[in-house]
């Protein structure tokens, strides 16, 4: 097991679709894991590390919005861009409004989570892959908000904010409360790409605000 962090992520919007619901998107009750670890990967991420989440910690009330965005479901066609790439004079671009569907979004507002999470080493790490040497590096990079590319709250539209927490984890607004004792039942957990992109789903259980990831995991609540 390698060396945990501690990182407090927020932001005015985020959508953590649900796969039942298919084309019209609502998001599930707070953070997936599977949506935690790419942030972190957005900040830090090598071949030879794995990052696993150990708990969520749900900072602020659970809130939702209605918003309805204009979608194009189309996309610039590969033989425009290689056109494009010889130099000929191509249009990289759609303009017509007849593709455009509108669809309604089931949003969560003012997010704040704390994400508690350590990487193990994988296969690919060489001798000189240490826990040590990427810990440093990724407490480095939390620590000056750098990333590789900005991190966002399951869609792009919605970016993340960040900070390392160096010290005890802010209370979560449920902790005491009768509220932060809730099943959020079956939620995505990862996707398992070496067995052709299966989805994982685990039981969800919020007690006191936290969601304890692993022990949620070793209930035996996986499918």
């Amino acid at each position: 097991m390698g060396f945990g962090i501690k990182l407090k992520v927020w932001g005015d919007y985020a959508c953590f679709t649900r796969p039942e619901m298919k084309v019209e998107r609502v998001s599930y009750d707070v953070i997936t894991p599977s949506a935690a670890r790419g942030i972190l990967e957005a900040i830090y991420w090598k071949p030879a590390i794995f990052w696993k989440i150990d708990r969520i910690h749900v900072l602020n009330p659970i809130k939702f919005d209605n918003i309805r965005r204009n979608e194009r479901p189309g996309k610039i066609l590969a033989g425009n861009v290689k056109a494009a790439f010889k130099g000929n004079d191509v249009a990289l671009y759609q303009d017509s409004t007849e593709d455009t569907v509108q669809r309604a979004s089931l949003v969560l507002r003012d997010v704040c989570y704390v994400i508690e999470a350590h990487f193990e080493m994988t296969d690919h790490a060489g001798p000189d892959d240490t826990v040590e040497k990427h810990y440093n590096i990724a407490l480095r990079r939390m620590r000056k908000g750098q990333c590789f590319h900005h991190p966002y709250f399951g869609c792009r539209e919605f970016p993340v904010q960040f900070e390392l927490i160096e010290n005890e984890v802010p209370v979560s607004y449920y902790y005491g409360k009768k509220e932060g004792k809730k099943d959020l039942g079956f939620m995505l957990y990862d996707i398992d790409f070496s067995d052709k992109m299966k989805a994982v789903f685990f039981r969800a259980c919020m007690v006191d605000g936290v969601i304890d990831v692993q022990k949620c995991l070793s209930s035996g609540g996986v499918s």
